[in-house]
C-alpha cells in the first residue's frame, strides 16, 4: 500500500502547476488577440474610395491632395514587424511586434481622420475619434 500512495503524490503535485500555467497563459493570449484585432484598420486608399463623392468638400483642393497622398500611402512605409519575427526575437518579441502593429494602425486612423475632415462634411465616425499626440 505505501507504494500506491507515493505514486499518487507526484500526480497531485503536477496538476496544480499545470493548471496555474494555463491560468496565466489565457489572459496573455487574450491580450495578444485583442492587439491583433485592434491592428486591423482599413488602408487609407480604401477609405478614400469609400468617401461620398456628392459631398461639396470632396472636390476641394485639400481633399484632392489628401486622396493623392492616400493612394501612395503604403509605398513610402515599411511594413510592421511580423508575428513570426517577434516570436524569434525572444520573450519580448511578440510584445514589440504587437506594439509595431498598433502604432501603424494608429497612424492609419490619424491619416483617415485628417482625410475625413478634409473630404467630408459628415461628423467623424466613432472609430476615427482619436486625438493626435502632442509633443510635451
Amino acid at each position: 500500500m505505501p507504494f500506491a500512495r507515493s505514486a499518487a503524490a507526484p500526480r497531485a503535485a503536477v496538476r496544480p502547476l499545470a493548471f496555474s500555467a494555463v491560468k496565466r497563459a489565457v489572459p496573455a493570449a487574450a491580450c495578444l488577440l485583442a492587439l491583433a484585432i485592434a491592428g486591423c484598420t482599413t488602408s487609407p486608399a480604401q477609405y478614400a474610395a469609400s468617401l461620398p463623392q456628392h459631398d461639396p468638400k470632396f472636390h476641394s483642393l485639400q481633399c484632392v491632395e489628401m486622396r493623392a497622398r492616400a493612394a501612395n500611402y503604403e509605398a513610402g512605409r515599411k511594413p510592421p514587424m511580423s508575428w513570426a519575427t517577434g516570436a524569434l526575437m525572444g520573450p519580448y518579441g511578440l510584445a514589440i511586434a504587437a506594439a509595431s502593429k498598433e502604432h501603424q494602425a494608429k497612424q492609419r486612423r490619424l491619416f483617415a481622420r485628417d482625410m475625413h475632415l478634409a473630404c467630408s462634411s459628415a461628423p467623424l465616425p466613432r472609430n476615427l475619434q482619436v486625438e493626435p499626440e502632442r509633443p510635451a
